[in-house]
């Protein structure tokens, strides 16, 4: 039933994403990602949907006002840039404030006890590795990574938190 579910309601979703999707300053695969699991939770809790088409309009729109009020309430770092790949972001005082951030950053990753450095290294990688492939990596069960996770950036954040204080 799921798999008809999901095969039947694709094209439409595809399409209702696409059009929500600049209003709301998303991309249409993040609309498109948030839905499905939205799907998911809903199938676990309380089955499929009397009106599949209905609901999965209600919740497009639903995702997208979250992305919405999200986005009015996001406010960059001060001192970042926006864009660290914007070529018009080229002040070397910027760049270099940026490079001595990343290098404390790095510094206090090697610092951190146990696993977490790997862990940690693992979820920041270029090639964007999954839960999964993070978890075989590390030989822990793929149900650990969050809490696991959770407790080593807490460690982060105190461990920096006399860095941030300094300035």
């Amino acid at each position: 039933m799921p798999h008809d579910l999901v095969a039947a309601l694709r094209p439409l979703l595809t399409a209702e994403a696409s059009a929500e999707a600049y209003a709301s300053g998303a991309e249409p695969a993040d609309l498109e990602q948030a839905v499905w699991l939205r799907l998911l939770e809903r199938l676990d809790v309380h089955g499929p949907p009397h009106d599949p088409q209905d609901w999965l309009r209600r919740a497009v729109r639903t995702e997208a006002r979250r992305r919405r009020r999200a986005v009015r309430h996001e406010r960059p770092c001060a001192g970042d840039p926006v864009d660290p790949g914007d070529p018009r972001d080229r002040d070397p005082e910027l760049l270099a404030v940026a490079a001595a951030g990343r290098r404390t950053l790095r510094d206090a990753v090697r610092r951190l006890p146990g696993r977490c450095p790997r862990l940690l290294e693992a979820l920041l990688a270029p090639h964007d590795p999954t839960y999964r492939d993070i978890a075989g990596e590390l030989g822990i069960s793929q149900g650990s990574l969050g809490p696991e996770r959770s407790r080593c950036l807490g460690c982060l954040r105190r461990l920096l938190a006399p860095e941030v204080a300094s300035r």
